[in-house]
């Protein structure tokens, strides 16, 4: 059976009130529609883990950096609720654009420090439009738990910043990245790789790990970052924006995972960016 469709905030606020006056645990998952694998898996968590589950599909302006992104961005609404379908979701909410920015809209949301590198060199005020509309979210669906793929690390961070920030009542769960079997993280912009391309983006995967087993072994990163940059290429990638090892509470730049750390890559496939993450084995003393 397909989930109750909402469009507008009224009608959700309806909804989730019977809820809530009867103790129910709320979760949301908030997407940007095009669903797969990595999207139903943070489904099936919310699921196990709250009474009541919202989806949102929203695509969202304020977070593409040029305007042919984001027309690029798949629709794909209805084959999106067949995908929900047998998850038993209590409701998907797809609120017209003058629900979430509505005549007149003044606010934006930024996140200082956390959001100065990586995406944030690459992508001038994506996170400020990513804080933006998931706080907006956070509130209309009023959750009381959100979850959130691992794919998108940095967008992880910054989302439990903001919340907790602002003093909104939500815990964000971070859920594992889903993969192909070729390891390529599962992401909605894969739709536009073909099947030769696919095949080639299925090299970033094995390239980081053999990065990350390097890194636990006692390598520094600096002469492991140059030969992987090389191996992208040879693999038929295009522009490498970045490839660097981070402290994952932090995204502090490191040299060894001295501490829990993170390895994170931005590529150019054809007209596609990847982006991924890996977490990299803890160097003991």
């Amino acid at each position: 059976m397909t989930a109750l469709i909402l469009r507008r905030l009224a009608d959700l606020r309806a909804k989730h009130a019977t809820w809530i006056r009867t103790g129910e645990v709320v979760g949301v998952v908030p997407t940007m529609g095009a669903l797969h694998a990595g999207h139903l898996s943070l489904v099936e968590a919310a699921k196990a883990a709250c009474d009541r589950v919202i989806v949102t599909i929203f695509v969202n302006p304020k977070q593409f950096n040029s305007a042919e992104d984001l027309a690029k961005y798949p629709r794909t609404e209805e084959a999106d609720a067949k995908k929900l379908a047998p998850y038993g979701v209590d409701a998907i909410y797809v609120p017209e654009p003058d629900q979430i920015y509505p005549d007149g809209y003044a606010t934006s949301v930024s996140v200082e420090g956390i959001t100065d590198e990586l995406e944030g060199t690459f992508r001038p005020g994506h996170f400020d439009g990513v804080a933006t509309v998931v706080a907006k979210l956070f509130l209309q669906t009023g959750a009381h738990k959100a979850f959130f793929g691992e794919k998108d690390f940095q967008q992880l961070m910054v989302v439990r910043r903001m919340a907790r920030d602002l003093d909104i009542p939500i815990e964000v769960i971070g859920c594992p990245t889903v993969r192909e079997a070729s390891g390529l993280a599962m992401s909605s912009r894969n739709m536009r790789l073909s099947a030769e391309a696919l095949e080639k983006a299925g090299q970033l995967y094995p390239i980081m790990t053999d990065c990350a087993a390097r890194l636990a072994a006692g390598e520094a990163f600096e002469q492991i970052e140059a030969e992987a940059r090389a191996a992208l290429q040879a693999a038929g990638f295009g522009e490498v924006e970045y490839l660097d090892l981070r402290c994952a509470e932090m995204l502090a730049p490191l040299q060894r995972p001295t501490r829990p750390s993170r390895l994170l890559a931005a590529v150019w496939l054809n007209d596609v960016r990847l982006i991924d993450n890996i977490p990299v084995p803890e160097l003991s003393d």
